[in-house]
C-alpha cells in the first residue's frame, strides 16, 4: 500500500496562514489596519447605552430618581436599574442617595454637560434627518386656555393667506419632546429659558382683575386690599389675588375660602356669568373686554411670565414653520397691552 509523502512543516505553516488576496498592493495590510481602526467609533456607538444615558440625565436634572422617571415616563425603580447598569458599565459611581435627593458625585457632575450635549446633538441630526418635515401639517403646541381665548380666533386670518398649509394644534401643559412627537414648534408660556431652542419672545402678560360692566358699576373699581371686600372674589390657582396685591406674589395657591377655579377659561366664564370678580390674564380676557362682556375694575400688573415662540432651531427652516412664525409674530405685535397697565 502506497505510503504518502510528508508534508514538509515549513508547507504546513504556510498553509495555516490565510493567503493575502491576489495582486494585493505593497500597502494593503496597513489600510486594512487603519480601516479596522476607522471602523472602531461605529462599534461603540452601537453599543452606547444611549437609553440609560438618558435617564441619568432626566434624574440629574431633577435631582430625584422619581422626578426624573416621571418625565420620561418610566417607572422610578426602572430609572434606578437603568442608572445602576451605567455605573456598572462605566465603572464609576455617577449618582449619590442622600436621602429623598440624589447628587452627582465628581465623575457624575463630569461627565453630565457631555451627555447632554452628544443627547442634544444626536436629537438634532435626528431631526434634521427626517426628509418629510417641510411637507404635511403644520404642527403645534400650545396651552388650551390660550388657544381657546387668544389663537383660535385670529387662526383664520393665518389660514386664509396660507391655504396650502393645514395647522393641527396640540395642547399641553407639559414642554413638549419636539423630536419625539413630532411638533413642528410651540407657543409657550414661562420665562423663556428653554436651552438649545430657538426662543422669540411675543408678547408680555399681565394680570388683571376684570368682572361684567354692571357688577363694576355697583361695586365701583378697587386699588387696595380693602376695596376687595366689596365683591365676591372669584379665586383661580394658577394666578392668586396675591399676585395682584402684591405685584407677583407665589406661583400657585388654593384660597382657603371662595369659589376657586384650577382653569384659566373655567374663570374667565364666571366671570362672565357675573358670578364675582375674577383675576385673570390680559390675553384670556381682552377680547371679551373689547366686545364689552367683561371690565377691567383696577390696575394690571406685570406676570413674571410671558409667552414666547419655540421650535429647534432646524425647523425655522421650514417653510410652513417661518410663514406661521412671521404671521404670529405680526398679530402679536398688534395686540395691545391693558389700558391701565
Amino acid at each position: 500500500m502506497p505510503r504518502h509523502r510528508p508534508v514538509p512543516t515549513r508547507e504546513t505553516n504556510r498553509r495555516k496562514k490565510a493567503a493575502p488576496p491576489p495582486q494585493s498592493p505593497a500597502g494593503a495590510d496597513r489600510v486594512s489596519r487603519r480601516s479596522s481602526a476607522g471602523t472602531a467609533p461605529r462599534a461603540a456607538y452601537r453599543r452606547a447605552p444611549l437609553a440609560s444615558l438618558r435617564v441619568f440625565v432626566a434624574v440629574a436634572e431633577h435631582k430625584s430618581f422619581t422626578r426624573g422617571a416621571d418625565a420620561l415616563g418610566v417607572t422610578a425603580s426602572a430609572a434606578s436599574m437603568q442608572v445602576q447598569a451605567l455605573e456598572e458599565y462605566l465603572r464609576v459611581p455617577l449618582l449619590r442617595r442622600n436621602g429623598r435627593q440624589v447628587e452627582l458625585t465628581p465623575q457624575g457632575a463630569l461627565l453630565r454637560p457631555k451627555v447632554e450635549q452628544a443627547l442634544a446633538d444626536l436629537e438634532r441630526a435626528i431631526d434634521e434627518a427626517r426628509a418629510d418635515r417641510g411637507s404635511g401639517p403644520l404642527r403645534v403646541t400650545t396651552i388650551a386656555s390660550f388657544l381657546a381665548q387668544w389663537l383660535l380666533p385670529r387662526l383664520p386670518d393665518f389660514t386664509s393667506h396660507h391655504t396650502g398649509i393645514d395647522v393641527q394644534i396640540h395642547t399641553s401643559t407639559e414642554l413638549v419632546d419636539f423630536v419625539k412627537t413630532g411638533m413642528d414648534a410651540a407657543i409657550r408660556f414661562g420665562a423663556g429659558s428653554w436651552p438649545r431652542l430657538h426662543v422669540q419672545k411675543l408678547f408680555d402678560e399681565w394680570l388683571v382683575p376684570v368682572c361684567t360692566p354692571a357688577l363694576l358699576q355697583r361695586d365701583g373699581p378697587i386699588a387696595e386690599a380693602r376695596d376687595l371686600k366689596r365683591y365676591k372674589l372669584l379665586h383661580s390657582t394658577y394666578e392668586p389675588w396675591t399676585a395682584w396685591l402684591l405685584e407677583g406674589g407665589p406661583d400657585e395657591v388654593w384660597p382657603s375660602s371662595g369659589a376657586a377655579f384650577d382653569d384659566a377659561i373655567a374663570i374667565v366664564r364666571a366671570a362672565q356669568a357675573g358670578q364675582g370678580l375674577a383675576l385673570s390674564r390680559w390675553s384670556l380676557v381682552a377680547d371679551e373686554v373689547a366686545m364689552g362682556r367683561l371690565a377691567m375694575a383696577g390696575r394690571a400688573v406685570r406676570s413674571a411670565h410671558a409667552y414666547h415662540f419655540v421650535c429647534p432651531p432646524a425647523h425655522l427652516a421650514l417653510e410652513k414653520v417661518a410663514a406661521f412664525r412671521a404671521w404670529l409674530a405680526a398679530a402679536c405685535a398688534r395686540f395691545p397691552p391693558p389700558l391701565r397697565a
